[in-house]
């Protein structure tokens, strides 16, 4: 594709897509031992300072080299400049046709995104919404047609990002995989449907797309009330009772050892790895990655093993005994 081409796709994609500058990557290779590609918050090499989204980024993404995560959500204005509705369960896409179906109804122009195992439906606005006027639409939207919602007592069902009414300072929220990259984990691009399989094809049909306005998204919301905001202390809790049904073994749980700061990105939480500080590295604080939906998986983006970081947290592993 010709560079001056692909610099306008770039373009035209962050100007729809990014909303703040901050963003993850997906690993290029996947975990030893889950297997799966895990997202990161990238940093500069030697300082450790977290990297801004830049357009060569996004660039890099488009073209296949990196796998690039968005944020929802600016902290300073609490506001999205598009709605995703995430469904990998069965049942999915219909679930996600019978959205669009009802947003149509509604005057609103959905873009529906091939994904691994379902889809995700996009809601493209004219102006940034605030997050929860986005969360209440999509909520009371779904709850009228029997969707389920994923977090309100089901296991499985559509994920809606943004997933916060708000955020505090340094909170990033939840990350949805930026459309048109490669997804790692099979080594494949997903379209949208409503355009041919083309960068530039695609980005033409996002970017006609109508969005919606801020007096149409009050009045759909008008009189709806949205999804319940958990508080900080009920998230952790609830991180810490998903190690339940382990078989009456005593299992450990390292959030319950962890004293430094948790911040959320994307799937995880993220903070200072034990074993690291104790020689005396990892000062930006976010070597370790605890898996939010499995917090009894962990991993030291360093190297540091789960028995180091044992160790460094006074609970070593017991060797296994023999009878």
């Amino acid at each position: 594709m010709d560079s001056q081409v692909l610099d306008k796709i770039a373009r035209d994609y962050f100007v729809l897509f990014v909303n703040r500058r901050a963003y993850t990557v997906q690993a290029a290779r996947p975990d030893p031992e889950t297997g799966r590609h895990y997202y990161y918050r990238p940093t500069a090499k030697g300082i450790g300072q977290p990297l801004a989204l830049s357009h060569e980024t996004v660039r890099r993404h488009l073209e296949g080299q990196v796998t690039i995560a968005l944020y929802a959500i600016n902290p300073s204005t609490q506001c999205c400049k598009w709605i995703a509705i995430d469904a990998d369960y069965k049942d999915a896409l219909e679930d996600l046709l019978k959205l669009n179906f009802y947003l149509s109804r509604d005057g609103v122009s959905g873009a529906l995104e091939k994904s691994r195992r379902g889809g995700h439906l996009w809601v493209f606005f004219d102006t940034p919404q605030r997050a929860r006027s986005c969360r209440v639409y999509v909520y009371d939207l779904a709850l009228r047609l029997g969707v389920p919602v994923k977090g309100n007592g089901l296991p499985e069902g559509i994920e809606i990002f943004p997933k916060h009414d708000e955020l505090k300072r340094g909170e990033f929220g939840n990350a949805i995989r930026g459309p048109l990259g490669i997804h790692r984990a099979v080594n494949r691009m997903y379209w949208f449907y409503g355009a041919d399989y083309e960068l530039e094809k695609q980005l033409a049909y996002l970017t006609q797309l109508p969005k919606v306005s801020s007096s149409q998204l009050e009045a759909l919301i008008a009189g709806r009330e949205g999804p319940p905001q958990p508080s900080p202390r009920e998230i952790r809790g609830e991180a810490l009772r998903k190690n339940s049904g382990n078989g009456g073994r005593c299992e450990f749980r390292i959030l319950e050892h962890i004293g430094t700061q948790l911040r959320k990105v994307g799937r995880n939480y993220v903070t200072q790895c034990p074993s690291c500080a104790a020689s005396g590295h990892d000062r930006s604080g976010d070597n370790l990655a605890v898996s939010i939906e499995e917090p009894q998986k962990y991993i030291c983006w360093a190297g540091c093993t789960k028995e180091m970081i044992r160790a460094a947290l006074g609970c070593p592993v017991q060797a296994a005994r023999i009878a």
